[in-house]
């Protein structure tokens, strides 16, 4: 078996579908069968052959005319993410003799999970999954998604966070797997140190060899390395909760062993457990998307980004301050630390206008711990941890509504129209 994943997405929809078809038919809908010739083989001359005739169900049929009901089963969407993941679905599709002239390429893992379960139950007079009639189908499927293709396999442990579901599959090959759920990892790999009473969870990376690694397993580890990255990236913006990756990962090509890689980027300060639910898997998936597509690479939101990141990676909040002030001085202070205007601007954004003076006065107060941080006179205080934490969150949200949209990238101006306008309102009426 070449992917796990992929086997298992869709042996479980496989099932939930058999459930559903027999249920169909329980309650009266009705399965037609054609009338087929079948010519026996039988000796002597050709002519003398009797024509016999048969019935075959009209499965694909059945099955296509349920398109709507099987679509809303909770396991259709993750097999249809799982086979966009494998790739080779064009091959598939061509090879069962299904026509692709003016199918959305969006549509076309959703009509391969159709055909797949066609095959599945093909001549079947009845709904009942057997190992194997799914097996017969998925090696079909397997030899056209796979055939001549040799992966690569990269996996890291996320500590601090915790999924509900064995495995989220984010796309574009990335997905997170609970610890048990992988029973071939490396035994590093699934070490809980530190953390004994949380299940590890594992970012896996899986390439394709014909289109991620065409240059060769060195360029394939500097694939995964991006990928996981900006997982990363979106984890932390995301959730308030710090996750990092774990500093060495594993990296085991098909055919080959697990091997530890060194990742180099991560390794931060989990400052509470991220989890997450079910219901918030679409959510999570769909907001990792938007910020891939989202993420300029350069100007003064791509270079706070980074400095982000840097804060995130810090060991503790006194050495992550500077990063987070330079990263708001960037987006909001552009006349220079002297102007005095980023605690105003940063409250403007983030505050209400009745909390904006409270707000603007921890953002102060930020700036002088700094100040007594690198003169080494800082006090050592878990108010002053919150203070900092306070203001990396707000960092966080300003980055966050950004890329999602919800702020206009020129948050200077933003702010500065935000501050001209509680003036107007604040000026005493001259009527």
């Amino acid at each position: 078996m070449h992917n796990h994943r992929l086997h298992t997405a869709l042996s479980t929809f496989a099932e939930e579908a058999a459930w559903q078809l027999a249920a169909d038919t329980a309650q009266g809908a009705t399965l037609e069968f054609e009338v087929v010739e079948s010519t026996p083989p039988r000796s002597g001359s050709p002519s003398r052959a009797v024509p016999m005739y048969c019935y075959r169900p009209l499965t694909g049929a059945f099955i296509a005319d349920r398109h709507a009901t099987l679509v809303l089963l909770p396991s259709h969407l993750p097999a249809v993410h799982a086979l966009s993941a494998a790739g080779g679905v064009d091959e598939y599709l061509l090879a069962c003799g299904e026509d692709l002239t003016g199918l959305d390429s969006r549509l076309h893992a959703e009509r391969a999970l159709s055909v797949l379960l066609q095959r599945i139950f093909e001549d079947a007079s009845e709904f009942v999954l057997t190992p194997e009639r799914f097996e017969r189908a998925y090696q079909e499927l397997e030899s056209c998604l796979f055939e001549g293709r040799q992966g690569l396999r990269v996996i890291v442990p996320v500590p601090g966070l915790v999924i509900d579901s064995e495995e989220i599959d984010l796309g574009n090959g990335v997905s997170l797997v609970r610890g048990e759920a992988m029973p071939d990892a490396p035994i590093g790999a699934l070490a809980t140190a530190g953390t004994p009473d949380l299940p590890v969870v594992l970012a896996v990376v899986d390439l394709d060899a014909e289109s991620d690694m065409s240059s060769g397993h060195e360029a394939g580890i500097a694939q995964a390395r991006l990928r996981l990255r900006r997982l990363l990236g979106a984890l932390r913006l995301y959730d308030a909760s710090g996750v990092g990756l774990a500093p060495v990962g594993w990296c085991r090509p098909e055919l080959g062993s697990w091997q530890p890689v060194i990742l180099g980027f991560g390794t931060g300060r989990p400052r509470e457990r991220c989890e997450i639910a079910p219901a918030q898997e679409d959510e999570l998936r769909a907001f990792i998307s938007l910020v891939a597509r989202r993420t300029p690479k350069q100007g003064e939101i791509a270079w706070a980004l980074a400095r982000y990141e840097m804060a995130c990676d810090r060991a503790t909040p006194f050495e992550a301050l500077t990063d987070v002030l330079l990263a708001l001085r960037a987006l909001l202070e552009p006349e220079g630390p002297e102007s005095g205007r980023l605690t105003g601007r940063v409250a403007a954004l983030c505050a209400v206008a009745e909390d904006r003076q409270a707000l603007a006065e921890r953002i102060a107060r930020g700036i002088v711990l700094e100040r007594a941080i690198i003169a080494g006179v800082a006090p050592v205080d878990p108010e002053v941890d919150e203070v900092i934490e306070d203001i990396s969150g707000h960092l966080r949200a300003i980055l966050r509504d950004v890329l999602c949209g919800h702020l206009d990238p020129d948050v200077r101006t933003l702010a500065d129209s935000l501050i001209d306008e509680t003036a107007a309102w604040d000026e005493p009426s001259t009527a």
